[in-house]
């Protein structure tokens, strides 16, 4: 097995700035994507209720509450 510079030195230190930018990259990213998942769901969900037959309840009457005398 060959050793390479990478093996035998530690990587360069990553500044505190470039790490929040890439966790913000990321972050972003990830909201991004579940954002367009829920709109694409939102929109499936939509198209299969519309798809359905309005079926229309009878309409009952209205109770008649008992005053006490």
């Amino acid at each position: 097995m060959t050793m390479t510079t990478q093996e035998l030195f530690k990587p360069e230190k990553i500044s505190a700035r470039d790490k929040a930018a890439t966790t913000s990259q990321v972050a972003r990213q990830i909201i991004e994507t579940e954002a367009a998942e829920r709109i694409r769901k939102t929109e499936r969900l939509r198209q299969l209720r519309e798809a359905q037959p309005i079926v229309l309840k009878p309409i009952r009457p209205a109770r008649r509450r008992i005053t006490a005398a």
